[in-house]
């Protein structure tokens, strides 16, 4: 008989009887140990607010970088740095010249193409050996102007395990490399060096360690080097609730020494999921400078992702002094650069972040844009949607349904029920656009026959008769490398997007896919229907092919 709660195991004034109780685990538990808080029972941060955005750092040619299955080659590392540059980063790290010739030779290309404009910073990182920290200032021979980056391991799991080090030795360890980082600093005439000190592990290293070794640092290049001073204090892992790194980076910049004259960055990780809020507090808590990542990528869990941090500024009506307006075509470089697929419910920027499944969220949304359009407000204030999609690029196509009557679904259901096809997200969004105009004209209900009718002509049945000197369709390998070998066989200058290959159930039961290209930042979809998924594949081709070389005509359709 199994035993009944007590009111022992709720929380404090719950009846056991009015909820369902939890019981212990099986998961090994003691095998972990709580972190230790720092403890600042003054601390300031949570009465703070968020009025400026702090000065942002890119790591997505290097830590990014190095996180990817098939790292940057040269092309697309310079796609991704002039992305950055046109977004309006202002400090971009570019590599780890001495761990990479690749990052080497990067960088020795943005230098000869003379490609780093006179306002942005480059930044370059080397562990605290002599010689390495020589061939980095070496390789920056040319650029205007530079962070140094001199880092080390300091957590004591690592001292002890990795390097047999106490504090004594670490502490020697951090001013040899600021030894060697001052003396380089002016040794490349027309390069202004800025030098920053970063004790990696910051989070798993003791606070007031941590806090001795960059004021062991400061202090030693305080009346000595030219220029401000940085410290980087990075989450190498995060291994704490964002609150306890708020604290931490409080203790570390009330007691930091030559603050004045010193720019405190934060390099935030997402191991726990709360990198966005770890680094906001860290903000509020005294951290002038962020470094991460768009979207996320990095590292295990990934980089904090810059683009949420700017848009929740933005939300709030501070200027996130990065250009967000299309970001879409940000996403669309990024996936390209990075070859991974941002989630569709990456915040702000994935597909289904401003589409609302419910009726009720979509009746509330109706109304909003229509009460908005009505007032003439400038203030947004619209239920679901904390910002005006329009404000970053995309429209209210995928907000509404295009049936409304009664008693209808959307283009999705009536698809999927009546013809068994499930349709990619973002092609649902093409084919509204489209229907939203034929509803316009025709003025009524679109019935589901309709419905279909209108889909096959548009992405499935483009056939000879309107490019009779195109190939016929070959079957492919569902991939989308042969997708991408396949749309370059018919002429066009195109990236493959996405593919998706699916069976559709009946009255189809037949293999769908569906092919998204981009050509000129324009996407074109097509969809293939055959009883074999290389057929299917072959026909989404050669209908995507069809409509954007059509588009190109000048009487188009």
């Amino acid at each position: 008989m199994t035993a009944q709660p007590t009111d022992a195991d709720t929380p404090q004034g719950v009846p056991a009887r009015d909820q369902g109780i939890q019981r212990h685990s099986a998961m090994p538990v003691r095998k972990y140990r709580p972190y230790e808080a720092v403890g600042l029972p003054d601390r300031g941060w949570p009465g703070r607010r968020a009025e400026q955005a702090p000065l942002w750092c890119s790591v997505d040619l290097r830590d990014g970088n190095q996180a990817l299955t098939d790292p940057m080659d040269i092309a697309r590392k310079r796609r991704m740095f002039d992305l950055l540059v046109d977004m309006g980063f202002k400090e971009i790290e570019v590599g780890f010249p001495t761990a990479s010739q690749d990052d080497h030779a990067f960088l020795r290309h943005l230098v000869d193409a003379d490609a780093i404009p006179d306002d942005v910073v480059v930044q370059v990182m080397t562990p605290i050996r002599d010689d390495f920290i020589e061939r980095t200032v070496k390789a920056l021979e040319g650029v205007p102007r530079a962070v140094l980056q001199i880092f080390h391991p300091t957590s004591e799991v690592q001292r002890r395990l990795v390097f047999r080090k106490d504090r004594r030795q670490t502490t020697a360890m951090a001013l040899d490399g600021a030894e060697q980082a001052l003396k380089l600093q002016d040794s490349i005439p027309g390069t202004e060096i800025y030098l920053q000190y970063a004790p990696e592990s910051y989070t798993q290293t003791e606070p007031d360690y941590a806090l001795e070794l960059c004021n062991a640092v400061l202090d030693f290049w305080a009346p000595r080097a030219a220029h401000t001073l940085r410290i980087n204090l990075p989450s190498t892992v995060e291994v704490f609730p964002p609150q306890e790194f708020a604290d931490r980076i409080e203790y570390t910049h009330r007691n930091l020494l030559h603050r004045e004259r010193t720019i405190l960055g934060v390099h935030p990780h997402n191991d726990r999921g709360s990198g966005v809020a770890a680094a906001e507090l860290a903000v509020l808590a005294g951290a002038d400078r962020v470094e991460g990542t768009l979207f996320g990528n990095g590292e295990r869990s990934g980089n904090v992702c810059l683009v949420t941090l700017a848009m929740n500024l933005f939300s709030q009506g501070v200027d996130p002094m990065l250009d967000l307006r299309d970001i879409d075509g940000i996403r669309r470089i990024v996936e390209s650069c990075n070859q991974l697929p941002v989630h569709a419910r990456h915040p702000w920027a994935g597909d289904f972040v401003y589409t609302s499944f419910a009726g009720s969220h979509q009746d509330a949304i109706a109304k909003g844009l229509r009460a908005r359009e009505e007032s003439g407000q400038d203030v947004w204030d619209v239920p679901y949607l904390p910002i005006d999609p329009r404000d970053i690029g995309r429209d209210y196509q995928a907000l509404i349904r295009i049936n409304t009557q009664s008693g209808k679904g959307g283009i999705a259901h009536l698809l999927r029920t009546e013809h068994g096809i499930e349709l990619p997200r973002r092609l649902q969004i093409d084919f509204a656009a489209e229907m939203q105009a034929v509803c316009e004209e025709l003025g009524g209900e679109i019935t589901g026959e309709q419905l279909w009718e209108h889909f096959v002509e548009r992405y499935v049945a483009l056939g000879t008769e309107v490019a009779p000197g195109l190939p016929e369709a070959e079957p492919l390998v569902a991939t989308p490398g042969a997708a991408a070998a396949a749309v370059a066989g018919y002429g066009l200058d195109a990236v493959v997007q996405g593919l998706a290959v699916a069976r559709a159930g009946a009255p189809l039961d037949a293999v769908t896919a569906a092919l998204e290209v981009v050509v000129d930042s324009r996407s074109y979809w097509g969809v293939g229907i055959a009883d074999e998924e290389g057929e299917a594949v072959g026909r989404a081709v050669r209908a995507a092919c069809l409509r954007a070389l059509l588009d190109a005509e000048p009487t188009g359709r």
